[in-house]
């Protein structure tokens, strides 16, 4: 007769994840409020050709979101990921209508990212190099790199392949519930158990056995694969490569995972998070973009909501201790 009780680790599961959810409340009402007032603005949103183009546009952030909460979450950072999602997109661009075809493809732009954001790993890891200058040089050579291979926007991406990322479909939503719960499954692996730990006390983390560096570095080169697949939807959105055209994900990436309350010293925060915070930075962008908003103005209210977003729960925080 098997043992149906729930096991030790069964009993702390959910309240761990109710302790982590509990920062998010108030960012799930904001998120829904604002998916509301975009409904009522674009009512086409509720339609399945809505939803999927919808979708699309959101799909690139939220997996910059992710590749950047990733090295968050182990206490690092990258100022890489928009050079990596050009790169990304660049070669897609250039390999997918050549003998490689589209699986090659999709091969070359995954092992790079792979790759990639592996040795940025290595050598902040390694060497006890501050993530933030390793990441901000890597930036300038895979941008440089993105240059050399397309020196301007072209390339081509085979019809068939966009119509299927980027048709009236809903791939790309289906694409990111895989993205999730690809992450869920990580996190239940010896790696995904010592990514938390290795941000929030890596020295006792390593004290009790944990790979901590190993973790980091997986961190890294998991950060760089997502990078570069968000520049392969894009190059597939577009139908070729450009680049440059990943510049702004960089500063957006880091902007949706801070809205969606991962912190910045490690071991705090959820992916789920990331992912509300990309989702609020995407419907934020279309509901000014309807309401009128002129450009400067979007950047103004786009930052006192994100300073709004990261300033309400440490106010919470104060007046609940103060309590």
């Amino acid at each position: 007769m098997s043992n149906l009780a729930p096991t030790h680790e069964d009993r702390l599961y959910w309240p761990v994840q109710r302790q982590r959810n509990r920062s998010l409340y108030g960012l799930f009402v904001v998120v829904a409020a604002f998916v509301a007032l975009y409904a009522y603005l674009f009512p086409g949103l509720l339609s399945v050709a809505g939803i999927s183009k919808f979708a699309q546009s959101w799909l690139p952030l939220a997996l910059v979101s992710m590749a950047q909460a990733i090295l968050m979450l182990t206490g690092g950072i990258s100022l890489a990921i928009g050079a990596t999602v050009s790169l990304g997109a660049v070669i897609a661009a250039t390999t997918m209508m050549g003998p490689l075809g589209v699986p090659g493809g999709i091969a070359a732009v995954a092992f790079s990212g792979l790759g990639i954001g592996a040795l940025c790993g290595v050598i902040a890891i390694r060497l006890r190099l501050p993530a933030i200058i390793v990441t901000l040089a890597a930036s300038f050579i895979i941008a440089g790199l993105a240059l050399l291979i397309l020196p301007r926007p072209g390339g081509a991406i085979p019809g068939w392949f966009s119509d299927l990322l980027a048709g009236n479909t809903p791939a790309a939503l289906i694409l990111l519930i895989l993205a999730a719960l690809l992450w869920k499954l990580y996190l239940a692996t010896p790696l995904g158990l010592s990514l938390y730990a290795a941000g929030e006390n890596p020295v006792g983390a390593y004290r009790a056995g944990v790979p901590v560096d190993t973790a980091r570095i997986a961190a890294y080169a998991l950060s760089g694969l997502l990078s570069t697949l968000a520049g392969l939807f894009i190059a597939a959105q577009t139908g070729s490569g450009d680049p440059v055209i990943g510049n702004a994900f960089t500063l957006n990436s880091i902007a949706a995972a801070v809205l969606g309350g991962v912190g910045f010293l490690g071991g705090r925060g959820t992916m789920r998070g990331a992912i509300a915070g990309s989702l609020l930075l995407s419907v934020m962008i279309n509901v000014m973009f309807f309401l009128g908003f002129p450009p400067v103005a979007q950047y103004v209210a786009q930052g006192l909501i994100i300073i709004g977003a990261v300033a309400l729960p440490e106010i919470t925080r104060r007046f609940r201790r103060a309590r």
